[in-house]
């Protein structure tokens, strides 16, 4: 009798089961365009869901057979249904206090700031600072200011004040610019040695001059900083997750945890962040290799779920080629007749070193490498990681891979690298590269993606936020249509343009492959999450340039709104 009983029950249970399977979806999209970016059928009428997941995707008639007395039907009204954009490179917390504790003096647009815009906002900023207490900015960028390649000095920012010290960082965030007194504040003098793997700059006559390169020299500042309460930290992280959702992504990385308030608590911070929804966006996490635990019992590849999980390890290995530190075989153009060629912050030996624990312990590793010399260095330390076949699946990273030569681009095929482009150093920097810093030669290098397609390669683009803004329909108008923005506006070598397809997997499923996430998220496929942006036209349908016009009416994880326009 018991026996009969359980097997009813079971009974009862699977056809419970099997009638949800088949009907009962939770929400069916239709009445638009839906661009999978699933190579193998890339357009649909209609898209189903059930329990966070895609169940279905083909015609509205099939589809509508899964329709159950619960399910919502939603009529896209002629917009276009894609895929969650994927951001494979943010610093979530850096753009937190970048953008949102600090004050932000980015700016995107035309005309530049001039030297003096820049001191007057700052000064009006200072008049709400009590003396002693601390100035944070973020955003100058001499190549984006007039006169051309003027920076703040401590001379200059003593204007400013002379009581309170003055911390900013540069839009590359690889250079900072402080006051004579923050350099009093962090005890440092004309005799004060450079930190390993940062450099205060002096003047003909020995004497700093307020420039300041790479985060460890900028932590002998920060350290002297109070830190600002979890609440307002917390705060800053829940408006950067607004502005991701409210572009369209649905998974981003953040690439270095642990690099503002160490491993331990970053990693609690978006643990707890992602889960409790104030932090809507799924989130893949790269620890900071100077921040990486000296004895780490606590973290492992992986650990974690598809709300937060940490996969690698990120090493930072030259600066910035706007900033004229991304490290070159040559010099850069500017200034006449320089012999600068940037900075490596590592040896090949010490790169090595650093990359090969975690790479045996099984992190994917991913390297911010700019410049060819230093591009150079970092495929020399990936073939002496890469010992066996099952090492080119690793999907090792080269950040930015912003000018490689032809040769670079072949090694890294071979080694199955992944690289991810600041595509908008075409757009917002082109001009800059190609007509001061670079030359022609070199500018016409910079983020090589067709070059990379006929290799066969996975690429993804990305903001590196906060260095560039948040918004990847407009990586993808920059990586289709690569013209400038400084008037008269030039396209930046026609011949690494790519098709709208192309860009737009730039920003979904290769940008997926690059986090390891593909087979989740990237592209509507059944059995993937439900990740979507409705967007207000087809991007497939628009004009390369024009893309970045495109509004993005709501954003969808998990099945679940979590934005919507207005």
């Amino acid at each position: 009798m018991k026996l009969t009983q359980k097997l009813l029950s079971v009974l009862l249970l699977s056809q419970c089961a099997l009638a949800f399977a088949k009907g009962n979806a939770d929400t069916i999209f239709y009445g638009g365009d839906i661009v999978t970016m699933n190579q193998a059928q890339p357009k649909a009428e209609a898209v189903a869901i059930q329990d966070g997941k895609i169940i279905g995707v083909g015609s509205f008639t099939n589809l509508k057979k899964l329709q159950g007395e619960g399910t919502k039907l939603i009529n896209l009204n002629g917009q276009t249904l894609m895929p969650g954009m994927v951001e494979p490179h943010v610093h979530i917390m850096g753009t937190a206090f970048s953008e949102e504790i600090f004050l932000n003096l980015s700016n995107f647009t035309m005309p530049h700031d001039t030297l003096d815009s820049l001191v007057a906002k700052l000064t009006a900023y200072s008049k709400n600072i009590k003396d002693g207490d601390w100035i944070n900015a973020f955003g100058v960028d001499p190549s984006r200011t007039e006169p051309f390649m003027s920076e703040l000095t401590a001379d200059i920012l003593d204007k400013v004040s002379t009581t309170k010290p003055i911390f900013i960082l540069n839009q590359s965030m690889h250079i900072a610019y402080v006051n004579h007194k923050a350099l009093e504040v962090a005890g440092l003098t004309d005799s004060s040695p450079d930190p390993k793997g940062g450099k205060f700059l002096k003047d003909s006559k020995g004497h700093l001059t307020g420039v300041v390169y790479e985060a460890p020299a900028f932590y002998l500042f920060l350290n002297k900083m109070p830190l600002p309460t979890q609440e307002v930290i917390e705060q800053a992280i829940v408006k950067v997750g607004q502005r991701l959702v409210s572009k369209g992504v649905t998974t981003s990385a953040e690439i270095t945890v642990g690099g503002y308030l160490g491993v331990d608590k970053e990693y609690a911070l978006f643990n707890a962040m992602t889960r409790n929804g104030k932090l809507p966006v799924r989130v893949r996490g790269y620890m900071y290799s100077s921040a990486y635990p000296s004895t780490n019992n606590s973290y492992k590849p992986g650990q974690g779920d598809d709300s937060f999980k940490l996969i690698g390890v990120k090493i930072v290995a030259d600066g910035s080629n706007q900033g004229l530190t991304g490290a070159m075989t040559k010099p850069y153009d500017f200034p006449a007749g320089t012999k600068n060629t940037g900075t490596l912050n590592f040896t090949e030996q010490e790169l090595y070193d650093l990359a090969k624990p975690r790479f045996d312990e099984g992190w994917q590793i991913s390297v911010h490498s700019n410049g060819d010399k230093s591009i150079e260095q970092t495929l020399n330390v990936f073939e002496r990681l890469v010992t066996k076949p099952s090492d080119v699946k690793t999907r090792l990273r080269i950040e930015h891979f912003t000018v490689p030569t032809e040769a670079q681009i072949s090694r890294a095929a071979k080694l199955g690298v992944v690289p991810g482009f600041t595509i908008g150093h075409t757009d917002y920097w082109g001009e800059a590269f190609h007509d001061h810093l670079l030359g022609a030669e070199r500018a016409n290098r910079i983020d090589p993606s067709a070059s990379l397609i006929k290799k066969g390669m996975h690429f993804a683009y990305h903001s590196d936020s906060p260095v560039s803004p948040i918004h990847p329909l407009k990586y993808a108008s920059e990586g289709a249509a690569r013209l400038w923005q400084v008037s008269p506006q030039k396209v930046l070598n026609a011949n690494q343009k790519v098709s709208i397809n192309n860009a737009l997997k730039a920003v979904t499923i290769d940008a997926a492959y690059q986090l390891k996430m593909d087979d989740k998220v990237g592209s509507i496929e059944k059995g993937k999450y439900a990740d979507f942006a409705i967007v207000d036209k087809n991007p497939m349908k628009t004009d390369a340039y024009k893309i970045r016009d495109i509004e993005v009416n709501e954003t969808w994880i998990n099945g679940r709104q979590v934005f919507k326009k207005n």
